[in-house]
C-alpha cells in the first residue's frame, strides 16, 4: 500500500503538541527503527473556534445518513480544513500476537513492533452488520477521566460470509519458509498442521499451489483443484523439511510467478507467506521485495496474506510485505490460534466486500479544541487524497470490523456534532466508488468509559491504552496496566471470553516486567500534558 503523507496544513504549534502527547517509544520523535511518527493534533485554537472557511457549511449539520453523489456514490459535506484524520483500513493483527508470546517469554516487546490499531483490530465487536456488500458505520464513545478528554471510536464492518452460499473460488498460493530457523518448535510443524487444516476447510472449487524456500525456492505442487487431490495437498505438506539459508526474494518470486500462472478469472487470488520472515541470503532489503509484490498487485490483482511465526520474528518487514499485496498479516504461536485463522478466518475472507478503502474523520472545529488518532501511522493518506481512488487503500473481506480510536479533548460546554466518520471504498467487481458516514454528538460522550454496560467500548479501549503504554506513550485518562488487567478481567467474567481472559494476562505480563508503582497518597498523576 502507498505510504501517503499527510498534506502539511496542520501548523507548527500542533505539531508540537502532537508529539508531546507521545508517540513510539515516547519520546515524542521520530523513530530511528521504524520511521513512525506521532500524528498530529489540529491546532489548539487558545479555547475559541478557528474561523469557518468562506462558503464551507457547518459540520455540526452533518447527517448520520449519506449523502447523493455522481454514479451512485455517496457523499458526506465537506469538513473545515485541518480537522481532517484520514486514513487506509487495516485489518492486520500479527503486533497483537506477536506482543504476546513475547510477553510470555518474560520480555517486553521491541516498541517499534507495538502497532496498536493491530491490537484494537484483535477483538470483534459487535457492530451492526449492512444487509449489502458495503459497510456499517458506528461512532461513539465516552469521558476518559482526564479533564476535557474522551475517548472517540469508530467502528466499520461488513457483512458476513455465508459458509454454505455462494461465493468467488479462491487460488491460493501457499509459500513456505523451510530454512534453518524454521527448526524451532512451533515453526514449520506449526505452519505443516495449518496447512492441513486449510486444505480440509477449503471447498472443492478452491484451488492451492505449494511453494518451499531456503537458498532457492521450489514448487512443490503446482496450481490444483482441490476437489479429489486432498491426498496430494496432504502429501506435499507432509514432504516440507527444514533446509539451510532464508532467500525469501526467490520464495516471494516463485510464489508469484506460479500464482500468476495458475491465475484464475473471477476467483480471489492470493499469496499466503507463511515464514519469521528473518531474511539472510539473496535480496533482502525490502526495497526489491516490495516493488515485485506491487507489480504482481497491479498486473494481477493478487493479493498477500502473511502469516508470522517464530519467538524471533521479522515483524517490520512482514508488516511492509503485506501493505505493499495489499493484503493482511496476523501471527501465530499456537495450534488454538492456527485453527482460528485457518479454519474460522481464511475460508470466509477469500470473499472481499471492498477494495482500497479509506476513512476520513472530520472533526467539528467548534466543539473539539484538539484530537489525535491512536495507531494507524503508517496508514496515513493525504486528506486530498480521500476521494482519489487512484490513491491505495485496504482490501477488506467478508466478516471484518475495523476499529479506529481517537483521543479528543473537547471545548468546554462543547454541545452537538463532535465528528463525522466517512468510509469510502471501491465495489470489488464494479470498481465503482462507494460512501457511506456516521456522526457522534457531544451528549453521546458525557457518561464515563469505565461506567457499567460499556464493555465493547472498554475491551476496544483497554487495548488502545496497553498499546500505547508498552511503546512508551502516555495518553489522557490512561489507567495503569493492573488497572486495564482489572477491567479486562471484569469483561471476561461477564463475557466468558477466553481470548479476554488472554488479554488481561498479557497485560499482568507487561505490568511485572514494566513495574508500575500505585501513586502514593497526596500524589496527583495526570497523564494530560496540559494539566
Amino acid at each position: 500500500m502507498k505510504r501517503a503523507h499527510r498534506r502539511s496544513g496542520v501548523l507548527a504549534a500542533a505539531l508540537v503538541a502532537g508529539l508531546l502527547l507521545g508517540g513510539c517509544a515516547g519520546t515524542g520523535k521520530e523513530s530511528a527503527s521504524d520511521g513512525h511518527k506521532a500524528a498530529p493534533y489540529v491546532p489548539d485554537g487558545g479555547g475559541s473556534a478557528a474561523p469557518r472557511p468562506s462558503g464551507a457549511p457547518p459540520s455540526a449539520a452533518a447527517e448520520d445518513r449519506p449523502t447523493g453523489g455522481p454514479e451512485g456514490e455517496q457523499r458526506a459535506p465537506s469538513p473545515a480544513p485541518d480537522y481532517l484524520s484520514t486514513f487506509a483500513l487495516d485489518v492486520d493483527t500479527a503486533s497483537y500476537g506477536y506482543a504476546r508470546r513475547s510477553l510470555a517469554e518474560g520480555r517486553l516487546p521491541d516498541p517499534s513492533t507495538v502497532r496498536p490499531e493491530e491490537f484494537v483490530n484483535s477483538f470483534r465487536p459487535d457492530y451492526p452488520r449492512p444487509a449489502d456488500d458495503g459497510f456499517s458505520v458506528t461512532v461513539d464513545g465516552a469521558a476518559t477521566g482526564a479533564e476535557g478528554w474522551s475517548l472517540v471510536r469508530v467502528g466499520l464492518a461488513t457483512r458476513g460470509a455465508d459458509r454454505a452460499g455462494e461465493r468467488p473460488p479462491a487460488a491460493l498460493t501457499f509459500v513456505v519458509d523451510v530454512s534453518g530457523s524454521m527448526s524451532e518448535p512451533g515453526r514449520l510443524d506449526l505452519v505443516q498442521h495449518s496447512l492441513r487444516l486449510a486444505a480440509d476447510e477449503l471447498r472443492d472449487d478452491d484451488s492451492v499451489a505449494l511453494v518451499a524456500f531456503s537458498d532457492e525456492a521450489e514448487t512443490l505442487l503446482p496450481m490444483t483443484r482441490l476437489g479429489e487431490a486432498r491426498p496430494r495437498v496432504r502429501e506435499a505438506v507432509d514432504a516440507l523439511a527444514v533446509r539451510s539459508s532464508t532467500n525469501l526474494e526467490a520464495g516471494l518470486r516463485t510464489g508469484y510467478d506460479v500464482a500468476s500462472e495458475g491465475r484464475r478469472e473471477g476467483a480471489t487470488n492470493r499469496v499466503v507467506l507463511l515464514s519469521d520472515a528473518l531474511a539472510n541470503s539473496g535480496e533482502t532489503g525490502a526495497d526489491a521485495l516490495l516493488g515485485h509484490i506491487d507489480e504482481q498487485r497491479r498486473e494481477h490483482g493478487i493479493t498477500l496474506f502473511g502469516v508470522g511465526v517464530g519467538s524471533d520474528y521479522g515483524d517490520e518487514l512482514m508488516e511492509r510485505l503485506a501493505d505493499k499485496g495489499d493484503g493482511q498479516t496476523t501471527y501465530v504461536s499456537t495450534r488454538e490460534q492456527a485453527r482460528k485463522v485457518f479454519v474460522d478466518q481464511l475460508p470466509a475472507q477469500v470473499e472481499l466486500r471492498a477494495r482500497d478503502a479509506k476513512a476520513q474523520v472530520a472533526f467539528d472545529q467548534e466543539t473539539v479544541e484538539r484530537f489525535r488518532l491512536i495507531g494507524y501511522e503508517n496508514r496515513e493518506v493525504a486528506d486530498d487524497d480521500f476521494r482519489d481512488d487512484r490513491v491505495d487503500g485496504g482490501e477488506v473481506g467478508a466478516g471484518h470490523t475495523v476499529t479506529a480510536l481517537y483521543a479528543v479533548k473537547t471545548r468546554p460546554g462543547a454541545s452537538g456534532r463532535i465528528a463525522t466518520a466517512t468510509v469510502r471504498w471501491l465495489d470489488p467487481e464494479s470498481r465503482s466508488p462507494q460512501e457511506r458516514s456516521g456522526g457522534v454528538e457531544a451528549a453521546a460522550l458525557r457518561a464515563g468509559l469505565w461506567d457499567s454496560g460499556r464493555d465493547s467500548l472498554q475491551l476496544s479501549a483497554i487495548s488502545a491504552y496497553f498499546a500505547d503504554r508498552l511503546r512508551g506513550g502516555s495518553l489522557p485518562g490512561a489507567p495503569r496496566l493492573g488497572e486495564l488487567a482489572a477491567y479486562a478481567d471484569g469483561i471476561r467474567e461477564r463475557s466468558g471470553s477466553a481470548v479476554v481472559g488472554e488479554l488481561a494476562e498479557a497485560v499482568r505480563q507487561a505490568d511485572r516486567l514494566i513495574g508500575e508503582r500505585p501513586a502514593e497518597e497526596g500524589e496527583f498523576r495526570s497523564s494530560d500534558p496540559y494539566a
